[in-house]
């Protein structure tokens, strides 16, 4: 008999530590060589560690949101051939942002890790035999899949040999009818507590949002914008557009007239260094998109928005907005924005209070639209009208300025030719 340690593997260029998000086996369990044991979080990237030999779990070196620094010690498995701290650490896939499922695989499971070739033949030291857990192994996307569905995951049984669950093994599970949440009593009292920790991506998205309010004393101002123009241009544009044009929405509109704001007022289009007390502004446009996605909220950046036509804005937006849901986005789509629009579409409601994307100083926030009457000086007619709620860092930006550059904006939507005009 042996012991084997497997250590924190370097998951990403410069990259010094990781969180542990989850666990997939406990002290005591049996494993095979290349069972998943772990996934750990760096950044937005979620990496799954894999074990490079059979065996049993002897000891766990971290719990669930602790940051494990790399080549610390992670897990210590007991084998039946001899081993060593110096055996190699397992190597890993290149990072993913997230373990959801791309679009093209979302009505079946994501893919699986790459079997060995050996992996149907019977191990020469084969550990015990595979039994359910307290905590069934899956992947973050089939977790999630599952409490969405509201399955438990210890009802369903995984038809790999290694006991792990894929999403396909939940899809059956439902399709036999099968519920392990029972319908509660009508008006019964409900008297649960649950606590839960917040780590990965949630975690992250909570320090940084901290980070904002905590730093940056925000000044939100809010204007009705008459968006009747812009939408029947809008609707011709998709009418009349080439096979090769994505649909367009009115964010790419947005853009280019932020781009025309910005031009007018620099300190908008910028970013606050607190400690240093240094403002940067940026000829660059890099206008981040605030998207939701499985994971959590996340911010690609349609990067050189200046250098774009509305139909280029409008496909680099598509595509970035598919990357961060299928989580194939990389650190760089995902950084680097220096002014943030936030949209929840048809969710949008009438006014938001949105929070600034620090280091950024400004972040414009996009209502839902309605149609609601307008007197036109003779009688009311009916006009698409929205709200943009928007909020300043009012360290750099004074009421005055965020009034300005909201008015400038307000203009170029209400007569779009205007955003055609250069100069």
């Amino acid at each position: 008999m042996g012991e084997f340690t497997i250590k924190m593997p370097d998951v990403g260029e410069g990259v010094a530590e990781a969180e542990l998000v989850e666990w997939h086996v406990k002290a005591g369990d049996p494993v095979l060589e290349d069972m998943v044991i772990a996934a750990v979080m760096t950044d937005k990237a979620t990496v799954e560690i894999p074990s490079p030999v059979s065996g049993t779990v002897t000891w766990l070196g971290a719990e669930v949101g602790d940051t494990v620094a790399v080549k610390a010690p992670l897990v210590r498995i007991e084998t039946a051939d001899r081993g060593g701290d110096d055996a190699p650490t397992p190597a890993l896939p290149a990072p993913s942002m997230t373990e959801t499922p791309s679009a093209a695989a979302s009505e079946s499971e994501a893919p699986a890790q790459p079997q060995p070739a050996q992996a149907n033949k019977q191990p020469l030291s084969q550990p015990a035999s595979i039994v359910p857990h307290d905590k069934p192994l899956a992947s973050p996307s089939v977790r999630l899949f599952a409490r969405e569905s509201g399955v438990d995951l210890r009802q369903v049984s995984p038809n790999r040999p290694d006991g792990r669950i894929l999403r396909e093994d939940v899809e059956q599970y439902l399709a036999r009818g099968a519920s392990s949440l029972a319908a509660p009593a009508q008006f019964a009292r409900n008297t649960t507590t649950e606590d839960v920790k917040l780590t990965g991506m949630r975690r992250r998205i909570a320090e940084k949002m901290s980070l904002s309010t905590s730093r940056i004393p925000h000044i939100t101002y809010v204007e009705e914008i008459d968006m009747t123009a812009l939408e029947e241009l809008r609707a011709t544009m998709n009418r009349d557009r080439k096979p090769e044009h994505p649909k367009l929405t009115i964010l790419p509109f947005l853009m280019r007239a932020i781009v025309k704001a910005v031009a007018d007022q620099p300190d908008l289009n910028a970013t606050f260094n607190d400690d240093a007390g240094i403002l940067t502004r940026y000829g660059a446009v890099h206008v981040g998109i605030a998207a939701q996605t499985p994971a959590g909220l996340v911010v690609p950046v349609v990067r050189h928005t200046e250098a774009r036509t509305i139909w280029d804005c409008a496909g680099e937006m598509a595509r970035l907005a598919e990357a961060a849901r299928s989580g194939t986005a990389t650190r760089d789509e995902l950084t680097g924005s220096t002014i943030t629009i936030s949209s929840l579409g048809a969710l949008g409601g009438i006014v938001s209070t949105p929070v600034i994307n620090h280091p950024e100083v400004a972040i414009i926030g996009v209502n839902k639209i309605a149609t609601r009457p307008a007197w036109d000086g003779t009688q009311f007619v009916p006009r698409k009208m929205m709200n943009l709620s928007s909020s300043f860092d009012h360290r750099i930006i004074d009421g005055w300025d965020a009034a300005t550059f909201i008015q400038r904006i307000r203009v170029l939507l209400e007569t779009p030719a205007l955003i055609f005009i250069e100069g």
